[in-house]
């Protein structure tokens, strides 16, 4: 008997629940093998049908169109998307596995025995757009320092590390300090999502179930079937919607240019027109030219770069547009992505060389780093401003 096997009888219902490591050579074979014992009626994975058809499907990522990603303010969201792809593709690389390659494995397995499967998880593009929108500046912070802190890591988990992530004591220990570096996320990525698979699982009619999922969801998905079975079936609508954002969360979008505006005014009309002056050019040298400096950081065009001075100030005052979403589309322009970098995309990911020379997530690097070069650029000139203003 598997120790990663978890069972529940609820109302004369059995749920198997068997918790796997998903860049695991050891998952995939025990994944295989547990469905072939077990013959459940029904077979429920942790992968949802969007992304089931681009793992068995030849994906045409020339269908990307990296203007239309800019211009809908949809880089971090991408972004996000290809780095956690990246992370766990180098960890399968290391160990021959590729990433949801237990997922595959269950499905064949239980179309090779006919039985039916579920694709039980939500759709990963409304998991990351929830995480975006419930986390606050502080946060998206962190959240950025993560993604990159994963894109430049060069630090390998051994095969054994791997199966440790599977154990319980392992797997609280990341629970309880994502909880605390990131609730909002850890909310989102772990909590809702426990909902929303136990909610597909408990919905299905079968009296015997096996559900494959990541071991860290076990925990949580057993507690919400027991839950439903005292309380009836939960309505997932909430948790599929992406929250709109609040007249408060737009209003702070505007305070920083709007405080960084009203000091240059009264720079100019309590000190005089040289100090007026003196203080927008400390603004535009702070904002423009770290924008230009995380340009310059992330390898961009020289005209990319010089654009940034004077794309920043404007982005600035206006929240609407941003820096990134300037110096992205801009980049695009002139080193446009070619074929090879959409056919080469799921390789070039891999690795930090990959990510700076495929044109298509090159792009990305440029939006990413010149967006924190124009924030951290408002950060610096705000206090000097502040100082001079009071003279």
């Amino acid at each position: 008997m598997s120790e990663n096997i978890t069972r529940l009888e609820l109302g004369g219902r059995e749920f198997i629940l068997l918790g796997t490591a998903h860049v695991s050579r050891e998952s995939v074979e025990e994944v295989g093998r547990i469905i072939a014992e077990e013959k459940p009626e029904r077979v429920c994975v942790e992968i949802d049908n969007s992304r089931y058809a681009s793992m068995t499907k030849s994906r045409d990522w020339s269908s990307l169109n990296i203007y239309q990603v800019m211009k809908q303010k949809k880089g971090f969201l991408l972004l996000g998307n290809l780095v956690l792809a990246s992370f766990q593709r180098r960890l399968g690389i290391d160990l021959g596995v590729k990433p949801g390659e237990e997922m595959m494995r269950a499905v064949e397995t239980a179309q090779d025995l006919g039985i039916p499967v579920s694709f039980s998880d939500r759709e990963i593009q409304t998991t990351l757009r929830r995480a975006w929108a419930k986390t606050g500046l502080w946060g998206k912070s962190k959240l950025l320092s993560a993604m990159l802190s994963s894109v430049f890591a060069t630090e390998k988990l051994s095969p054994q590390e791997i199966e440790e992530l599977k154990k319980k004591s392992e797997l609280e220990g990341m629970m309880d300090e994502l909880a605390g570096y990131l609730p909002s996320v850890k909310e989102v990525l772990i909590d809702e999502r426990d909902s929303f698979l136990a909610a597909n699982i408990f919905k299905s009619g079968e009296k015997r179930i096996l559900a494959v999922v990541g071991a860290g969801h076990v925990p949580g998905i057993v507690r919400r079937l027991g839950e439903m079975h005292e309380n009836g079936p939960i309505d997932t609508a909430e948790i599929e919607a992406v929250p709109r954002r609040g007249f408060l969360a737009k209003a702070l979008g505007w305070l920083v240019p709007a405080a960084i505006a009203a000091l240059i005014v009264w720079g100019f009309f309590s000190a005089g027109k040289a100090q007026g002056i003196e203080m927008l050019w400390i603004w535009i040298a702070a904002n423009g030219g770290l924008a230009a400096l995380g340009s310059l950081a992330a390898l961009a065009h020289p005209l990319t770069i010089l654009a940034s001075v004077v794309a920043a100030p404007v982005a600035t005052l206006n929240p609407a547009i941003g820096v990134g979403m300037l110096t992205g589309l801009l980049e695009a322009y002139l080193r446009k992505p070619q074929v090879q970098d959409f056919e080469n995309l799921h390789n070039d990911i891999a690795s930090i060389k990959g990510f700076f020379r495929n044109r298509f997530t090159h792009v990305l690097l440029v939006f990413l780093f010149s967006s924190l070069g124009g924030m951290a650029g408002n950060f610096v000139a705000l206090p000097y401003l502040t100082v001079m203003a009071g003279k």
